[in-house]
């Protein structure tokens, strides 16, 4: 791969150099998954750092009772660096919702990439404290109504990651309960509003190219931002 084509993917790498880029793509690793497959494993974490080419990726928490999903991630995104950079254990894992490519940088390479490279490491610092204000506002959500908690996920999903349409944007058919799950809202309620916004033209799930076409993009940026 290109080191222009790597960059342009990955805002992460907006500020990189060239020598970065390319030493980083050489030590890479090429990965390939199918749909439902697990990528990253609990006992993996802190291995390495991995960033999604294409396709669609869920971080679960697992334990004894049950799995729930935490984040949903796509095309252009990473995951990892928060456990090469902390070293602590995770008991999350990470499962492809789509198929899935992907490439991997060790633990030992990628801290030496962020210490030759002071704006590599400026831009990480940005991103890490932009998820973690993205996880405060979550928090604030929690009283907010569910149709705009769900809004909200569909908006943010769009924008990080949907593909610009002749009429807004489109996703990955997200599982609903996957939907429900990063929404903190239950499944019953996520299905009724989905409903819903397919009935008002807001929304529309393709089953057969495996989307969720968000057709009525402003609208849905108004509701969620009804907090």
């Amino acid at each position: 791969m290109q080191t222009e084509v790597f960059s342009e993917i990955f805002p992460l790498m907006s500020t990189a150099n060239p020598q970065t880029l390319e030493w980083l793509l050489n030590v890479a690793t090429m990965h390939e998954y199918p749909a439902g497959r697990a990528v990253l494993m609990e006992d993996s974490w802190g291995n390495a750092v991995y960033f999604i080419l294409s396709g669609w990726v869920k971080v679960r928490r697992t334990n004894s009772e049950d799995t729930r999903a935490l984040a949903i991630l796509g095309k252009g995104d990473f995951f990892g660096e928060m456990a090469i950079l902390d070293e602590s254990p995770r008991s999350t894992d990470v499962i492809a919702l789509s198929a899935v490519e992907l490439i991997s940088v060790s633990r030992e390479s990628f801290i030496q990439i962020l210490f030759k490279d002071s704006q590599l490491h400026h831009r990480m610092l940005q991103l890490m404290v932009r998820r973690m204000r993205y996880v405060n506002l979550r928090l604030q959500m929690r009283g907010a109504p569910p149709a705009v908690k769900l809004s909200h996920t569909l908006v943010t999903l769009g924008e990080s990651y949907g593909e610009q349409a002749e009429k807004g944007k489109n996703i990955y058919n997200i599982p609903l309960q996957d939907l429900a799950d990063v929404t903190d809202i239950g499944i019953e309620e996520t299905t009724q509003i989905m409903q819903k916004l397919h009935e008002k033209a807001w929304v529309n799930i393709n089953t057969a190219q495996d989307m969720i076409h968000l057709l009525n993009f402003k609208q849905l940026v108004n509701l969620a931002g009804k907090i």
